[in-house]
């Protein structure tokens, strides 16, 4: 963590279409993406370079949620993907811009995650804790191999 922005590094027992799969699909990332507490509901996920993406996370505990949206920056299917993203939120200015590498490995996959240029009223610390549960939710999702009857 550097500045207002985060660095997440993870192995995970699973393929890289797998995990591309769970950023690219939205009922996957309605169920791995918010940090424990908080649903999500994907409004729209239109993932092709230029394409956008709105969501919103709802804070179980209070009702209040927060909405944000985005674009598909670059896209390499199972290897690559970048987006930014701004909150609705004024109180949340900026763009924001998440880059996710993936790499096959003897072990699964290889995932790194960047973001940069989180608002500054988010602490960094918030946002990388935030992170390390969304990514444990990942690996529960994309790990297990569960064939059908």
């Amino acid at each position: 963590m550097s500045g207002n922005n985060v660095s997440l590094h993870r192995i995970l027992k699973a393929s890289p279409e797998k995990v591309y799969r769970a950023f690219t699909e939205a009922p996957a990332m309605a169920a791995w993406l918010p940090p424990y507490g908080f649903v999500c509901t994907v409004q729209e996920m239109n993932v092709k370079q230029g394409g956008t993406f709105k969501m919103t996370f709802l804070n179980f505990s209070t009702g209040n949620g927060h909405s944000f949206g985005g674009k598909y920056v670059e896209l390499k299917p199972n290897e690559f993907l970048k987006y930014t993203d701004q909150f609705d939120d004024p109180n949340l200015p900026g763009e924001i811009t998440t880059s996710v590498w993936l790499r096959k490995t003897i072990a699964g996959t290889e995932i790194k995650i960047t973001q940069e240029n989180i608002p500054e009223a988010i602490p960094a610390e918030f946002c990388y804790l935030g992170w390390q549960e969304s990514l444990e939710k990942l690996a529960k999702l994309v790990e297990p191999e569960i064939p059908d009857a």
